[in-house]
């Protein structure tokens, strides 16, 4: 069932007061954090070699040779953090038939109207696009960054397959930090959020209103802290 996926080890309503309900432990919102900063960094340092005019921002990483240096460990760094992630999280975000509806009606979700929505699990339509986005992306840009890494591949890669690397490579760059940008949007415009990344933890009224699926789900399986 789709349901019994959504569950995860971290997740558990609280008693409270007030009740609260546990979406995410340390090791998760450790490798989350460090897949975000891993993201920055490879921004900054990719857009200083991108264009002349960029350039100023290899200041930040000591210089052009640094950075060009650095760039791709940070890119390893951020592979290992995500897939981490990823190995914990993809079941919970394969797709349902409640996401095809909430995204026919993802007006309803704009304008502030969810209980107009299906009750959802762990994850809505719009959270798994972002997280396999997010994950062939990045296998994307490890790939094709693999292929221009000049320190170890250089010499064994053809030109036209480095130039057709550099071009996707660039592209999928792009795309990603779009995808990033509207990830840290998503999660500051819908209140209560960002909790679940510095805390660990929603408040019960926040899962109830964006993921009442979820609640119950954890209700019905008696994932419920003991009474004090």
């Amino acid at each position: 069932m789709s349901g019994s996926r959504d569950i995860l080890p971290d997740d558990e309503i609280h008693r409270g007061p007030p009740i609260t309900v546990g979406r995410y432990g340390p090791g998760k919102r450790l490798n989350h954090w460090i897949t975000a900063s891993c993201l920055i960094l490879l921004a900054l340092s990719g857009l200083s070699l991108f264009h002349p005019s960029l350039f100023f921002l290899t200041g930040l990483f000591g210089g052009g040779q640094n950075t060009r240096m650095l760039h791709p460990w940070i890119g390893v760094v951020l592979f290992l953090s995500f897939f981490i992630l990823f190995a914990q999280l993809w079941r919970a975000n394969l797709p349902t038939r409640a996401d095809v509806q909430w995204t026919s009606q993802i007006g309803d979700f704009i304008a502030g109207h969810e209980e107009r929505l299906p009750e959802l699990g762990k994850y809505n339509a719009g959270q798994k696009l972002i997280f396999w986005g997010m994950a062939f992306f990045i296998i994307v840009l490890i790939a094709t960054g693999l292929l221009v890494w000049d320190q170890y591949f250089g010499e064994t890669t053809p030109i036209d397959l480095r130039r057709a690397a550099i071009l996707i490579h660039s592209i999928s760059a792009v795309l990603i930090l779009l995808l990033f940008i509207l990830h840290v949007y998503a999660a500051i415009w819908t209140r209560g959020t960002l909790r679940a990344m510095t805390r660990g933890t929603v408040t019960g009224g926040w899962a109830w209103r964006h993921h009442r699926k979820w609640l119950k789900e954890l209700a019905g399986r008696g994932r419920i802290d003991p009474a004090e």
